[in-house]
């Protein structure tokens, strides 16, 4: 409930839900979930909401002074001149495929320079994630490029690319890939999903008619299925995946080939000196020195 009453007391001192938003870094619809989520806690509505501008009523007013002596009380407890910026605790979310690959370096490093701080990893797809780091629920996420625009509150930090390739088990590894597409069982990257959607536009622009057999969105498990010669499968070429296994193939795209973008979600306002944009440094590090020969 911290984080909604911080975001109450922007309101109450900025007037409307936007302009509070904009000073600590939240969208306007991130801000009134916040709010609601708070009136429902308490039971109470806390404003009088007329046209864009959001005034205190009673019950407002009375929460507002408790908010602050509660933030007060907060901020003492077991905090010492600038320990508070030495401790606490990290939300990062991260895709399944970086969980096993660079984010556990930037662990470790983060860890060593700053061991105050505890980290709790947010599991989830890319629409999900990106969601909870707009309405303030999470603090950054590595996910896929969104296929549009971000609010103008969220920064994009692009990490890495990944081509796409046809995961193919080895007996037909001799065919062309387009062929393999119009007549193999295929296995589909959930659409739901930001890779889902790539490989999709990537259908429709080769007009490709495939047939598919299975939708879903965890790669290992496509792979698994492409290895018990379930189909073939489009799937990036994930440092997270690790090698191959045996008997599957992957059929390089050529001219047609395209990738996802991996990258980081955060919020410009934060400080440098923020643990989280320490965080995202440590997560571009780790990134670059996967690409490294």
């Amino acid at each position: 409930m911290l984080r909604e009453l911080k975001t109450f007391m922007a309101v109450a001192e900025h007037g409307t839900f936007a302009a509070a938003g904009a000073h600590i870094g939240l969208t306007q619809s991130a801000v009134s979930a916040q709010i609601q989520r708070l009136e429902e806690e308490l039971g109470i509505a806390l404003f009088d909401r007329t046209g864009r501008s959001a005034r205190l009523n009673s019950d407002g007013r009375q929460t507002l002074a408790l908010a602050g002596e509660l933030m007060t009380l907060y901020a003492r407890l077991g905090r010492h001149g600038d320990a508070a910026e030495k401790s606490g605790m990290l939300r990062v979310g991260a895709i399944a495929s970086a969980q096993v690959s660079f984010l556990a370096s930037a662990i470790e490093t983060f860890r060593q320079r700053l061991p105050g701080w505890r980290l709790r990893i947010v599991p989830g797809v890319s629409l999900n994630l990106l969601s909870q780091v707009d309405a303030g629920e999470i603090d950054i996420a590595v996910l896929i490029r969104p296929p549009f625009a971000l609010p103008t509150e969220l920064k994009w930090r692009p990490l890495v690319r990944e081509p796409f390739v046809l995961l193919v088990p080895e007996a037909v590894a001799g065919q062309p890939w387009r062929a393999l597409l119009k007549h193999a069982p295929f296995i589909r990257y959930d659409r739901s999903s930001f890779g889902g959607r790539l490989v999709e536009r990537f259908l429709r622009r080769a007009r490709l008619n495939v047939q598919d057999v299975v939708e879903l969105d965890e790669l290992q498990a496509i792979v698994q299925l492409v290895a018990r010669g379930v189909g073939v499968a489009l799937v990036p070429r994930a440092a997270g995946l690790g090698a191959w296994p045996a008997g599957v193939c992957a059929l390089d795209l050529g001219d047609a080939a395209f990738h996802r973008e991996i990258g980081l979600i955060e919020r410009p306002r934060q400080s440098p000196d923020h643990a989280a944009h320490q965080f995202a440094d440590e997560v571009s590090r780790a990134a670059e020195a996967l690409l490294r020969p």
